[in-house]
This record gives C-alpha cells, structure tokens and sequence, in this order.
C-alpha cells in the first residue's frame, strides 16, 4: 500500500505541475477612454459605440468607429488614444504609434494617456515647435514624468 501513495502522489504533483505550466498569462488590456463632455455630439457617440466593440475584442469595427470620431473632430485626443489601443491589439505597431504620439500632443496633462504604459514603449513625444514645451512636453522614454515618482503627466519646460 506504500507502493500506491507514492504513484497517487506523484500523479497528483504531475496533474498540479501540468495545471500551471499550462496556464496562459492574463493580457492586460488598456482600458478605453470615454469622449470628453466637451466634444462633438457625433464623435462621443462614436467613441462609445468604439469602446463597446473594444472590449468585445472585436478590433475592425472599433477601429471604424474611432476613426469616424476623428473624421468629425480631429482633435479629441481620446479618440486617438483609443484607436491606437485597438490599432496594437490588431498588430498595427507603426500606425498605433502615429495615434499615441497625436493623443498625447493633443492632451499634454491628460494623465492616464501620458502615463499609460503602452505609450511609454514608444519612446519620447516630438515637440511642437509652433505650441513649444509647455503645450507638448516631451515624455522621457526611461517611463515618463511621474513614472517612477508619481509627479504627473507632462515633462518640465526644456524637456527632461
């Protein structure tokens, strides 16, 4: 009888050892922005339809519906926010960039897109020469202003 506790124990390791080998990782998902109250009726409305299909993974369409909210106000930083979100989801690294870098000149304070980890992969944010530093601070690519000490989105005036 021996015998038959070491073999019961030795398959309830393996079943226990395969269980989390087998595990997949959770993704983290980002989550989406809703549209400012200040923005166009239609572009809310599309930013809303856009995080519903996001967080039903289903990508083409959410990206539809955040570029039909740019197509009707250009300059709501969430909506490009969000499209690069789902633009990354689809594998769309080089386009996702364009829109993370739009979304943070557009809003330099905004704190959840200056300190979202998916942006902080992309490196510094250029300057706009014609706003200067304080309107678009530049993001340090080693994790942002506040990254590590919690200060706060935007970078000092000469950039750090």
């Amino acid at each position: 009888m021996g015998l038959g506790r070491w073999f019961l124990s030795g398959v309830f390791l393996w079943i226990i050892v395969l269980g989390a080998c087998t595990t997949a990782p959770k993704e983290v998902k980002q989550p989406t922005l809703h549209a400012p109250t200040n923005a166009n009726p239609m572009a809310s409305s599309a930013i809303s339809e856009g995080n519903e299909l996001f967080a039903s993974g289903r990508w083409q369409a959410a990206r539809e519906q955040y570029e039909k909210a740019i197509a009707v106000q250009h300059t709501v930083a969430e909506a490009h926010y969000n499209l690069a979100l789902t633009l990354d989801q689809m594998g769309n690294r080089e386009e996702a960039r364009a829109h993370y870098m739009e979304a943070a000149n557009l809003a330099p304070g905004h704190q959840v897109i200056w300190n979202s980890p998916v942006l902080r992969r992309y490196g510094d944010v250029p300057v706009d020469s014609k706003k200067g530093n304080a309107s678009a601070p530049v993001l340090p690519s080693l994790g942002g202003a506040g990254g590590l000490l919690g200060g706060g989105g935007g970078g000092a005036p000469g950039g750090y």
